[in-house]
């Protein structure tokens, strides 16, 4: 009787285990399909027009776009402002903001690059983060249908 009770209880466990693994496999369908991630460009203000193209042509129409200012490495420049040198310590840059999906991740990175270098110090910078969840605030449709 002894063998049959422990026969019984491996059953069962094999029975939840197998049950526990049926349910994650059934919602990490769910929870895994949404990833897209954040694109954030800090780019010189005069190559807005021809990133914007460039993304365009791939597929990438969404953005936000922000005039913002800063300094890295370039550290600003002088100016001379009726006769008085004056140094302008954060330069105007232009950030750009997007959500894409991960399959176009590389693509977008790669024609920002491409689209944006000059080869000169102040070519700006891009971030890339996860996004976890998209609302859009008309609707209440998220993640995909969102975006």
């Amino acid at each position: 009787m002894k063998h049959s009770i422990n026969t019984l209880r491996f059953s069962v466990l094999l029975v939840h285990d197998k049950l526990l693994r049926n349910q994650i496999a059934y919602f990490s369908k769910f929870l895994g399909s949404f990833k897209m991630k954040k694109v954030e460009a800090i780019i010189k203000p005069f190559k807005l027009d021809d990133v914007r193209e460039s993304l365009a042509d791939i597929g990438i129409t969404g953005m936000t776009v922000s005039e913002v200012k800063g300094f890295g490495r370039q550290k600003g420049h002088t100016e001379l402002y009726r006769g008085a040198e004056y140094m302008v310590d954060f330069l105007p840059k232009v950030k750009i903001e997007l959500v894409i999906q991960d399959e176009l991740l590389e693509q977008a990175l790669e024609v920002i690059v491409d689209t944006a270098r000059t080869g000169k110090i102040g070519d700006g910078k891009i971030f890339v983060t996860d996004i976890e969840r998209v609302i859009r605030i008309r609707t209440g449709e998220e993640n995909e249908e969102a975006v």
